[in-house]
């Protein structure tokens, strides 16, 4: 058995062949996480001093990060004491997951790959979240990661928007087969991507896709509670290949009067004259300090990870830099 040591001098043991993580939920600890599956970098930690192992092959690192120490705390188990280099969040009070039954109560498309879908759970379930979370939703032996893109602590329905993947098993069902009352399961609230800026200036949000979920979640809440961020500019960049795929209004985003919103799309469209190419560069062309500032990710995994490179390159500070990354289900 091994002692895992956190930067705010917490501390947790860690059996051998221990998921590092699975270690600190036993001990009451939350570390950063999303996918559990290796692939998004949530979970990337670093160690200042011990080894770990990876349990299963690891497709994100890099070879100089793990020389530096870092390593996913989802997939590798301790080979001797650890000091990391990581926050507890248990001081945020995550909701605690638990498994319910939900029934479809609308389908909606939002664009031609992007369906609307509402779940209503039973309405005594007690279901609390925080705005950017997920869950998963189980229909038989088939599960798949939803972030929720809505925020109504005191309604029993949760709002997503799913996208249409080419022979995806949850996709056919979906766009195929799924009807109002389909009887389903929620597995939730699961992740870490929720929102803990009350000691910064700036906001910003970089979403591509269906990215915009738990950032449209994130919204509706300071919408709810505009006494938390009324101090503070919010910037938010949504990308898309074309217009057609922004599918929540202007006027739906921008309720907030500090909040900008910045549209952007990486291919030409016909009387276009907003911006083109990628969030992140966007971004850079917009804003020239991030030393005030906490930036919100969430979207397929380049972005993410070329956008975290290039920020921290022009003065975001690491820890201040916080993602969901969209992975394809195996």
């Amino acid at each position: 058995m091994f002692k895992i040591d956190l930067r705010n001098g917490k501390s947790f043991t860690c059996d051998l062949d221990e998921i590092v993580l699975d270690a600190a939920k036993r001990s009451g600890i939350s570390l950063e996480y999303s996918c559990l599956s290796g692939r998004c970098r949530s979970c990337i930690s670093k160690s200042l001093s011990g080894a770990t192992r990876d349990l299963q092959k690891d497709l994100v690192l890099t070879e100089e990060e793990k020389s530096n120490g870092y390593f996913l705390s989802c997939c590798a188990t301790p080979t001797s004491d650890l000091r990391l280099d990581v926050e507890d969040l248990s001081n945020y009070n995550l909701p605690k997951p638990k498994t319910l039954p939900a029934k479809i109560d609308s389908l909606k498309p939002r664009s031609k790959d992007v369906l609307e879908v509402v779940l209503r759970l039973p309405p005594q379930s007690g279901f609390s979240y925080k705005a950017g979370q997920y869950v998963k939703i189980i229909r038989g032996s088939v599960r798949r990661s939803y972030s929720i893109a809505n925020f109504s602590p005191n309604s029993a329905k949760i709002m997503f928007y799913i996208k249409s993947y080419l022979g995806g098993e949850m996709s056919r069902y979906w766009f195929e087969k799924a009807k109002i009352n389909d009887l389903l399961r929620i597995e939730g609230p699961l992740g870490t991507f929720f929102f803990r800026g009350d000691d910064v200036k700036d906001i910003i949000f970089l979403a591509t896709g269906t990215g915009i979920a738990p950032i449209n979640s994130m919204i509706e809440h300071f919408k709810l509670n505009p006494h938390i961020v009324s101090n503070k500019q919010i910037t938010l960049l949504w990308g898309s290949r074309v217009k057609e795929d922004l599918f929540i209004s202007s006027t739906d985003l921008t309720q907030l009067i500090n909040l900008e919103y910045t549209p952007v799309l990486s291919r030409q469209n016909d009387n276009w004259e907003g911006e083109m190419g990628y969030v992140q560069d966007v971004l850079i062309k917009k804003i020239e300090k991030f030393d005030q500032a906490q930036v919100y990710a969430c979207g397929n995994d380049n972005m993410i990870t070329s956008a975290k490179n290039l920020l921290v390159q022009n003065g975001l500070a690491k820890n201040n830099f916080f993602s969901d990354s969209f992975v394809c289900s195996k």
